[in-house]
């Protein structure tokens, strides 16, 4: 049976920059790396409130990137 081993976590947040001609929302993203595995929900979307809180644009989305190895 195969097993993951989770190697690291990234927070992502998606910023809505405006709306383009076609009525479509303009996006930009900024990744966080390093961030600590261990990193509950809450904690990750209070940090993720701070730092769109500084930002001119509209915080869209907000997401966890987790990369694990498979292990046999």
């Amino acid at each position: 049976m195969a097993t993951a081993v989770l190697e690291t976590t990234k927070l992502r947040l998606v910023f809505q920059m405006g709306i383009d001609d076609d009525g479509k929302p303009l996006l930009k993203a900024k990744t966080f790396n390093n961030i600590q595995k261990s990193a509950t929900t809450d904690q990750l979307y209070q940090a993720a409130q701070a730092v769109g809180g500084l930002s001119n644009d509209n915080l869209s989305n907000v997401e966890r990137v987790d990369n694990s190895d498979l292990l046999a």
